[in-house]
């Protein structure tokens, strides 16, 4: 009987184990972030989203909290600039960040302009500032707590924009966070391997491409979270055609504290 009972005993630390790295990667979700998702001045368009974005997972891991400083750069129609104003309060500020592109660079395709329109806001926020400059140049007039961008990492990589110097536009974000702040990035999947080869196709990139060239700027890779993985995605098709169902990683870099 003895076996059984180590064979029960391993069993349940496996469990209990297993228990603990879903809870690491799914932390609770705050009162403050689920009123701010929940919020009736969302546009309707984005609050349909929600169910497939999981904003307030995503934003729960992230860690941002009232009173930040948080930049959402290259926000496109304002989808987390929308919940980020709500979440970070009077005490916070958020920074809307477009991208600037240079004047020789060739026209971006038409399904990308929304991504580069002011985003609209929530009426009744007074804490968002708007700006446009070149990427490279990225800057906030004040010390960062989070900077946020959201499936364009991989826009950085294509000609539309320039393409800017990927080396210097995380060197600029490493520059803007505060000591111990944090750089989120997520994304559409690409194959394994591909590299940037996807960026400017179907749209994607591959998560070990951005992984070597963030920490290259001086950040460590503190988690990443497969909330937004979806298993179904071949990984081959445009993300246009997908909409909001496309296999997505969820990266948090740390600048270091010292």
């Amino acid at each position: 009987m003895m076996w059984k009972n180590r064979l029960l005993l391993s069993a349940g630390a496996l469990a209990a184990t297993l228990s603990a790295a879903a809870a690491a990667q799914s932390p609770a979700i705050p009162d403050y972030i689920t009123a701010a998702v929940v919020n009736s001045g969302r546009p309707d368009t984005d609050r349909a989203r929600d169910p497939l974005r999981k904003p307030a997972e995503v934003l729960a891991f992230a860690g941002v909290k009232p009173g930040d400083k948080v930049a959402d750069f290259m926000p496109g129609k304002g989808y987390f600039t929308n919940i980020f104003c709500t979440l970070v309060g009077p005490k916070g500020h958020v920074y809307a960040i477009s991208v600037k592109r240079p004047q020789s660079a060739t026209p971006p395709p038409a399904d990308a302009a929304a991504k580069t329109a002011p985003p609209p806001g929530v009426a009744s926020c007074t804490n968002v500032t708007r700006d446009s400059e070149p990427p490279e140049e990225f800057a906030a007039p004040e010390p960062l707590d989070l900077i946020w961008t959201s499936e364009n990492y991989h826009d950085l990589h294509n000609k539309g924009l320039g393409p800017p110097d990927i080396a210097k536009v995380d060197d600029a974000f490493f520059k803007a966070l505060k000591p111990g702040g944090v750089l989120m990035v997520e994304d559409h999947v690409a194959t394994p391997g591909s590299g940037i080869a996807d960026t400017s196709t179907l749209h994607r990139i591959d998560i070990d491409t951005v992984k070597k060239e963030v920490t290259a700027a001086g950040f460590t890779l503190e988690a990443e979270s497969p909330v937004l993985h979806n298993p179904d995605d071949p990984h081959t098709a445009k993300v246009f055609d997908l909409h909001d169902k496309t296999d997505r990683f969820l990266l948090k870099f740390r600048k270091p504290a010292h």
